[in-house]
């Protein structure tokens, strides 16, 4: 119980004992150690100007990713480096090509937001050879500048990505991936303090013997929601048992049949295999918080948490897909329309936990769509998120799946609607009939992003959409259009 977190600074092993391990990153920089050049802003992950990089190994590479210092816990980087903006200005060192740029290209305005937009671009940089437009769009879309200068930051972008010297960290990567090798743990850490406990494994099988020992542990994957809990609304959370060390909780399995979803796997790990497989799939992916929110967060945490706005759950369900779960050595399956029960209620026993989601992929014969109305495009939550599954033999409906997020206390099938569509001509005139019974299936609810009367209105236009992008020549969906 006296270990300490163990990370990389500034070419440097740190090693930190006898905190509070739910003490969030930006608190320790700011507080601890006098580095004042990560802001606190919203403290909830959505305005990017906290963000900070974190170096660890996959392999044999060093991969960086920018990450939300206001919700990641202390403990959570153990075995990686912390890379922030003072970082990059050690004495007698030369700017880093996205400093350079963005001094050049006159980026920093009132520079509040700046330092976690230099991390940002730092990540691509470091990780991505001349990125598209709309790929550093997707990567600014996280960092929210109130003086809405993106214009001279998405030019200091491309000159610094379009640098052919490629200086930046390089150097400094065998060093990196050195001091990053000398701080593997091979077993479970420990800590305590403040009166709280943190756990973290290092295989599936002794995360299942912690937790038998402590079935009512806080289990830790991204934390974009227990580190709100914890920062902004004070709640407590004694006993913590994070998963991001489990290797084998991280892999991500595709075939032309399945995609097995470790419950480590973040969303930039799980987009690429959704994505080909299931373009739709990935579209909707992409659209979930910002870049700094996917790089940790993950798939099965969404179905974890039991949301009825979860982005994904939708359209795992319309899809069938199952749960691997566990309890100790006990093992089983369940179907993910078995798995939640009720308001943010799941079927899962003390001490159970996901292993895996497991996705069947579309055949040739299935029509798959999925839809997320929100009042912005990036880094909004929905008001509605439909997804539809629809089995065609000989242009009939042989099965349809139909599961709508927003509008129940759960993710909810449409099972009268489904049923009504089986056997007709998959048409416009055969959902325009079934339509009026969509008001049976479901009593949304009015609140701050809908009334009641725009969920159902936008429930039934989402079905005629997918029924019209399913019979016309295909079309680009919205997420997939830009170039450079």
């Amino acid at each position: 119980m006296r270990q300490g977190v163990r990370f990389v600074l500034d070419g440097r092993v740190r090693e930190v004992g006898d905190i509070d391990p739910t003490l969030t990153v930006l608190d320790w920089l700011r507080g601890s150690e006098r580095r004042c050049g990560t802001k606190e802003g919203c403290r909830e992950g959505d305005c990017g100007a906290c963000t900070v990089v974190l170096a660890e190994l996959r392999g044999e590479e060093v991969r960086f990713r920018a990450v939300n210092a206001c919700l990641l816990f202390l403990p959570a980087i153990d075995g990686k480096a912390l890379l922030t903006v003072e970082s990059l200005c050690a004495p007698g060192a030369t700017l880093h090509p996205v400093q350079r740029a963005m001094v050049e290209c006159h980026a920093s305005q009132c520079g509040f937001c700046t330092p976690g937009l230099v991390m940002s671009l730092l990540a691509l940089y470091e990780s991505e050879v001349d990125p598209t437009r709309q790929r550093i769009d997707e990567v600014l879309a996280g960092n929210l500048c109130r003086c809405t200068g993106y214009r001279p930051i998405v030019a200091a972008a491309r000159q610094a990505c379009a640098d052919d010297g490629r200086g930046g960290l390089e150097a400094h990567r065998e060093s990196l991936r050195t001091l990053l090798r000398s701080i593997e743990r091979t077993e479970t850490m420990e800590l305590e303090g403040g009166g709280r406990r943190f756990f973290a494994p290092r295989t599936v099988e002794a995360l299942a013997g912690v937790l038998e020992a402590h079935p009512g542990a806080r289990l830790l994957a991204g934390g974009t929601d227990l580190g709100v809990w914890v920062v902004k609304q004070r709640k407590p959370a004694d006993t913590v048992v994070y998963l991001g060390g489990v290797e084998e909780l991280r892999r991500v399995e595709a075939s032309p049949e399945l995609i097995e979803i470790g419950a480590a796997a973040t969303y930039t790990d799980v987009l690429g295999p959704l994505a080909r497989a299931i373009p739709a799939f990935g579209d909707v992916v992409r659209r979930i918080g910002s870049q700094q929110i996917r790089n940790v967060a993950t798939l099965v945490g969404n179905v974890a948490n039991a949301s009825p706005i979860g982005d994904t759950l939708p359209a795992l369900v319309a899809l069938g897909a199952s749960v691997a779960l566990r309890r100790g050595s006990a093992r089983r399956v369940l179907a993910l329309d078995d798995f939640f029960v009720g308001y943010r209620a799941t079927a899962l026993s003390p001490g159970e936990f996901i292993e895996s989601v497991r996705v069947p992929v579309p055949q040739s014969t299935t029509r798959f769509g999925t839809y997320k109305v929100s009042k912005r495009f990036d880094q909004d939550i929905s008001a509605v998120c439909g997804a539809f599954a629809v089995e065609l033999q000989g242009g009939r409906v042989r099965q349809a799946r139909i599961c709508y997020g927003g509008m129940a206390a759960l993710p909810k099938r449409a099972p009268s609607c489904e049923a009504a569509l089986a056997g007709r001509p998959w048409t416009e005139d055969s959902v325009a009939e079934v339509l009026p019974l969509l008001d049976g299936e479901y009593q949304p609810i009015s609140d701050m992003r809908a009334s009641a009367a725009y969920r159902r209105l936008v429930a039934r236009n989402l079905l005629r959409k997918f029924q019209l992008e399913t019979s016309l020549p295909p079309l680009p969906a919205r997420a997939a259009l830009g170039g450079r």
